[in-house]
């Protein structure tokens, strides 16, 4: 399906979501690497932004490398530098971090601790790596009244076997055993993550696009963002969620292959 302006007609700048707009679980989705092509040959500057809070910066450039996408680290945008920006904000700078050894890399490099006790908050993110001793020892923080921070809302990480359990689900595990919910939850859709990089970059909403697969984090940031929103249907949302949904995306596509096409 193509709708409205796929050309992306005075677009300087693509943030491009990952799991299900670029790779499928790693697999590269059919024509990604062609419509990075499309992008620079027209000058378009692309920000891979993703919510998933499993790597750190460094991990993700290796990654898209080893699938053939050439990128910089200053190029990435996760939820962990929102959560990070948020806690530095707080002058939370001791945590509990129930999260991969990557995500604690950045937390460290910025100046936040990860402890196990006389911690400020637990901060959950998307723990591939996780162990029932790590996530009794967050239960166990919590049950002493300490905040709870979340990376992300992501419900579902997006594969070709099908969705794997995300943060949002594990916060609804832990809701139930605790009765905690997040103090905050930080990454897409909250437009903090990106307002800052668009002012550095010079540019106004009109002049960039979100593009992702989820309407209740990429489609919503681009809502609360003022920029371009463009579907794809190439990871987790369907037309029928999009019929169901409060308001439409500017630009609905099958997958980032049906844009920049037959630009004059």
């Amino acid at each position: 399906m193509i709708d409205m302006n796929t050309k992306l007609n005075g677009i300087k700048l693509v943030l491009l979501d990952l799991d299900g707009t670029i790779h499928l679980g790693g697999e590269l989705i059919d024509g990604a690497l062609e419509f990075l092509q499309r992008c620079n040959e027209r000058n378009i500057k692309t920000i891979f932004l993703s919510n998933n809070s499993s790597k750190s910066v460094e991990q993700y450039v290796t990654s898209l490398r080893s699938i053939g996408i050439e990128t910089v680290p200053e190029n990435i945008l996760l939820s962990t530098h929102d959560c990070i920006e948020w806690l530095k904000n707080k002058k939370w700078n001791k945590v509990f971090c129930l999260g991969t050894n990557g995500m604690k890399e950045m937390l460290n490099e910025n100046g936040i601790q990860c402890l196990e006790n006389n911690v400020d908050c637990v901060v959950l993110g998307y723990d591939t790596e996780l162990t029932y001793q790590k996530l009794s020892q967050a239960v166990f923080l919590l049950h002493q009244k300490i905040p709870l921070v979340a990376t992300h809302p992501d419900i579902v990480c997006p594969t070709k076997r099908g969705g794997l359990p995300d943060v949002g689900a594990m916060l609804k595990m832990i809701e139930l055993a605790t009765g905690v919910r997040p103090l905050i939850v930080t990454g897409k859709p909250r437009p903090e993550m990106i307002l800052g990089r668009l002012e550095k970059e010079g540019l106004v909403g009109s002049e960039v696009a979100m593009i992702g697969d989820r309407l209740y984090t990429d489609m919503e940031m681009a809502r609360l963002a003022d920029v371009k929103s463009v579907l794809v249907l190439s990871g987790e949302a369907s037309l029928q969620d999009v019929e169901e949904h409060h308001w439409m995306p500017d630009i609905i596509v099958d997958s980032v292959d049906g844009l920049l096409r037959d630009v004059a």
